[in-house]
């Protein structure tokens, strides 16, 4: 009839079928959303990618990608994701507005938003990198390790039990068990900065502002609320005491 009444009909030619889909209700919806996410896992395995199972893979956003690339199952890329050559992700991450250098390894049930990993760098599993994190060159961050704009110089490590928030770390540093930076005094933000081969025992609660220059070394279970200078040790903790004699409670017998 359109053609009769010398009206131009122009067609659009559909990739497949599913294209000229409805989603008229939430299954519909979620077939046309699988579908997707299949033809997402195809584009980026005919890149170089190998992903373990292409149905349980999700791209919500823009990804590029090198050679050689490695992403295990339930991985989720949001937002714009670079990932260069050789990158390994395992199971279940979640990784946003992040770009992934060379190298880099990011173990199981990690969460990563808004950072940057260095060339060889390696986080996770359970490691968590908030916005504003960056990792240098073959950095390490372990098990269950928070870090909140903060900066790894190259070789830093960050083992475990974690907490880095508004931190500046230089090369070579390590950071022992239980650390975290207090970098928050209720109203406003403080940094702390830990200069290169810098040696932080466990257990250390650093209390912004505070500068800890080259090579200096913390004790453990030290509150560290003043500049330590470079090559020196700073101990802060109180003397141990030994109670001789002392018996421990004993429980009372409810009849």
């Amino acid at each position: 009839m359109a053609v009769n009444d010398g009206l131009v009909v122009a067609t659009e030619q559909p990739h497949d079928a599913m294209e000229v889909q409805g989603a008229n209700d939430r299954k519909q919806l979620s077939e046309l959303e699988r579908h997707y996410q299949l033809r997402e896992a195809r584009r980026l395995m005919a890149a170089g990618v190998t992903l373990r199972d292409p149905s349980r893979f999700d791209v919500r956003g823009e990804v590029s990608v090198g050679r050689d690339v490695l992403i295990d199952i339930n991985v989720i890329l949001e937002g714009k994701v670079v990932i260069e050559d050789n990158v390994v992700i395992g199971p279940n991450c979640v990784i946003k507005d992040s770009t992934l250098r060379k190298g880099v390894v990011v173990k199981a049930n990690s969460h990563i938003e808004g950072a940057i990993l260095g060339e060889g760098s390696d986080a996770g599993p359970f490691a968590r990198l908030r916005p504003g994190s960056v990792l240098g060159a073959k950095a390490h961050v372990g098990n269950f390790v928070e870090l909140k704009n903060a900066n790894l110089g190259e070789g830093a490590k960050v083992g475990h039990l974690t907490y880095l928030g508004d931190a500046e770390v230089g090369a070579r540093t390590n950071i022992g068990a239980g650390t975290i930076t207090c970098n928050y005094d209720g109203a406003n933000k403080h940094k702390t900065t830990l200069g290169a081969d810098v040696f932080i025992g466990s257990n250390n609660s650093l209390v912004a502002p505070v500068d800890i220059f080259d090579g200096a070394t913390t004790a453990a279970g030290s509150t560290i609320n003043q500049n330590i200078p470079a090559e020196q040790l700073g101990v802060a903790r109180a003397r141990q005491r030994n109670i001789e004699g002392w018996k421990r409670p004993v429980k009372i017998r409810k009849d």
